[in-house]
């Protein structure tokens, strides 16, 4: 499965390729930094990031000498994040581990992603997906453009499905799930749902996600939270990136120093990874508690083993 989403480094000064002042999402406020889109390879034996790509605001793509002063070609064009996830994807793909399904959030499933033969048809051309995408988006139901939030509206919440979206800090995450078939393509063999999701304990807390999906493969309900809920994997993996390999950890300005060290520190957290999924055992053997308290007496008393 392959997870894509970006993050940045924070950094001082202008000077460094591809800095400037984005929205933070995991920071929660605008900060100096430049931003990478990454994607991640998922399995059920961990995850880990396998490769990058460096975003460049217009602000960097309007200066050629400013571009020519980090090591870069003056006449780099502008790309938005979408056509470097294509590019990231294709690379994936190129290298041979399988990847069945493709997840990200509202920035890869904006509405491109959605329209039949558009840039979403070729960024994840031949693959299941699940995207999130906003409540204002434009859905095609039948022969009708609808807003994600007026499809979501009639569903009767009697129809959802809690299941949980991995563990949090006071245990299991509950959702409420429900799923949407919308207009089938023409390929009959592949069909497009909307997959609601809205928190037990927040009901205000909700996320939309469009799937695309061959629906004689395992596409249950089931299989769509999975997918879904692969996300949160990618925020481990960054922490461990920058925590445990030093992902963020570099004081150059060049986007050749800055593109060598992000690549060994991907490369240590693969290697991390491989060795963590090799060698952890698929079960742990149950642990036997040595009785207590009344049991034990009586169990001395009888002259029996305390194992």
């Amino acid at each position: 499965m392959a997870v894509i989403d970006e993050t940045g480094f924070l950094k001082k000064g202008t000077h460094s390729a591809g800095v400037a002042r984005p929205y933070r999402g995991t920071a929660g406020r605008i900060e100096n930094c430049p931003v990478g889109v990454f994607v991640a390879y998922a399995g059920p034996r961990g995850a880990t990031l396998v490769d990058r790509a460096r975003y460049l605001p217009q602000g960097w793509t309007d200066e050629p000498a400013r571009l020519q002063a980090v090591g870069l070609a003056p006449d780099t064009p502008f790309a938005t994040k979408p056509p470097r996830a294509r590019r990231l994807r294709a690379r994936v793909l190129d290298a041979g581990p399988p990847v069945a399904w493709v997840t990200g959030d509202t920035v890869y499933g904006h509405l491109s992603n959605l329209r039949p033969g558009g840039q979403g048809a070729r960024l994840y051309d031949g693959q299941c997906r699940v995207l999130a995408v906003p409540a204002n988006e434009h859905v095609r139901v039948g022969f009708r453009q609808v807003q994600v939030q007026e499809v979501r509206a009639p569903l009767p919440d009697a129809d959802g499905e809690t299941r949980a979206c991995g563990l949090g800090a006071k245990g299991p995450r509950l959702y409420d799930w429900q799923c949407r078939v919308l207009a089938e393509p023409a390929d009959a063999a592949w069909g497009r749902y909307l997959l609601f999701r809205r928190a037990c304990a927040e009901p205000d807390d909700g996320q939309a996600y469009f799937v695309y999906a061959a629906p004689r493969q395992a596409c249950t309900l089931e299989t769509l939270v999975r997918v879904a809920s692969t996300r949160r994997c990618l925020a481990r993996a960054f922490e461990d990136a920058k925590q445990e390999t030093g992902l963020d950890a570099y004081a150059v300005r060049s986007a050749t120093g800055g593109y060598r060290h992000v690549t060994r520190a991907l490369w240590a957290l693969a290697l991390r990874a491989v060795r963590r999924a090799t060698t952890r055992p698929d079960a742990a053997p149950p642990v036997k508690k040595k009785p207590r308290g009344r049991l034990a007496a009586f169990r001395r008393s009888r002259g029996l083993a305390s194992a």
